[in-house]
């Protein structure tokens, strides 16, 4: 017997437009497109009702790593980003021993295939010793094909990205066989020029790893690889919209420059997301986290963030003045895409998981639904 729902009364932000007054019904944890007379309504009148997010960026959160923790610090990760609305989240790896990612790749595999998490994103080592950031220099190698392939073959086809500075020996090659195998291919921590950077979006890269950060900055004479990946309609830049790895204007830049189809929201988290202050492990690396921004203890780089989509979503509307429309296809439908899970997640529409976030008038969360079921139940009337 068929179990159902209405949410009735709030602004629903469709693929063709936001809906006033609208109703979403979930029947059997999807998206339903019809319901009995008599099916019990939940009045959400005053609110927005939205796509779960879908965060394809995310080292960790509520005290726990994906890259080093037990599978239930990873289970702890994942809860901790549903509560703030990420319904969908890729688990992000920093650069290891190549023995060590292995490992993790197998154990986080398993979770993949349970559908705890939507597959595993290799940051590092492939990447650039001049533009390492929050990654340990004394474990980064060249990103030859032998050794990408033995990270996918790992990951048991729960491999959905790797970055790569791919302006090093075996780079393009690495792009060629990460897309050759529905991988993909994220230019970052990279020191590549521009004519660089347009080589590996020709071999098949289609994502820019936290657009401006770990990478030159655009220059008159040398426009590096901001300006090929926000120029190229092949590429989709992720943006970390905290207020501390941008400026607003940076934010507006890529906006204006590649469109609301072309941006994905991440977190880049690390364990503190939801957590709170004190010193952390990325990796090997020790980070002090103060004030909500994440450092190196050596050295001062910033290394990941706090971040929940949730305070990205809100920032973008009520800080940068982004359309609510905008911002939807940024923390939901375009990751979705890229990751190959659109036909399941990333828009409200019928015969999708019923993932969905429930937001006041002022962008603050208040409920969270995923496949059906309240995570966060909306208090409301």
């Amino acid at each position: 017997m068929a179990v159902s729902t209405v949410l009735a009364g709030a602004r629903v932000v469709l693929p063709t437009g936001i809906v006033e007054n609208g109703r979403v019904i979930v029947e059997n944890g999807r998206i339903a497109g019809s319901a009995p007379a008599d099916t019990p309504a939940l009045d959400l009148s005053g609110h927005w009702l939205v796509p779960g997010f879908v965060d394809m960026h995310n080292h960790g959160g509520g005290g726990a790593s994906f890259t080093s923790g037990t599978v239930d610090d990873v289970l702890t990760g994942v809860r901790t980003h549903r509560l703030h609305g990420t319904t969908t989240t890729v688990a992000s790896f920093v650069t290891g021993e190549m023995d060590f990612l292995t490992r993790r790749a197998g154990l986080l595999s398993e979770l993949a295939e349970q559908g705890d998490i939507a597959g595993i994103h290799f940051e590092g080592p492939f990447i650039s010793p001049c533009r390492k950031g929050a990654h340990d220099e004394t474990l980064l190698r060249d990103p030859e094909p032998a050794e990408v392939r033995k990270l996918i073959d790992a990951a048991r086809g729960q491999a959905r990205m790797v970055t790569l500075a791919t302006e090093l020996p075996g780079g393009l090659d690495s792009v060629r066989l990460l897309a050759e195998h529905g991988v993909i291919a994220a230019i970052g921590h990279t020191d590549a020029t521009y004519e660089q950077t347009r080589a590996a979006i020709d071999a098949g890269a289609s994502v820019a790893t936290h657009l401006y950060n770990a990478m030159p900055a655009l220059a008159h004479r040398a426009p590096g690889p901001i300006a090929a990946l926000l120029e190229d309609e092949r590429i989709t830049v992720e943006l970390i919209n905290d207020g501390t790895h941008l400026h607003p204007a940076a934010l507006e830049l890529a906006f204006h420059h590649a469109g609301p189809g072309r941006v994905a929201f991440i977190t880049d988290a690390m364990d503190a997301a939801g957590f709170g202050d004190g010193r952390y492990m990325l990796g090997p690396l020790e980070v002090e986290v103060k004030d909500s921004v994440a450092r190196l203890v050596e050295g001062g780089s910033i290394a990941g963030s706090t971040l929940t989509l949730d305070r990205a979503f809100k920032r973008a509307v009520t800080v940068d003045r982004l359309p609510v429309e905008s911002v939807v296809q940024a923390v939901s439908a375009n990751p979705a895409r890229l990751l190959g899970v659109y036909d399941r997640v990333g828009s409200l529409e019928p015969g999708k998981d019923a993932d969905l976030v429930v937001l006041d008038a002022d962008f603050e969360l208040k409920g969270v639904m995923r496949r059906g079921a309240w995570v966060v139940e909306p208090q409301v009337g």
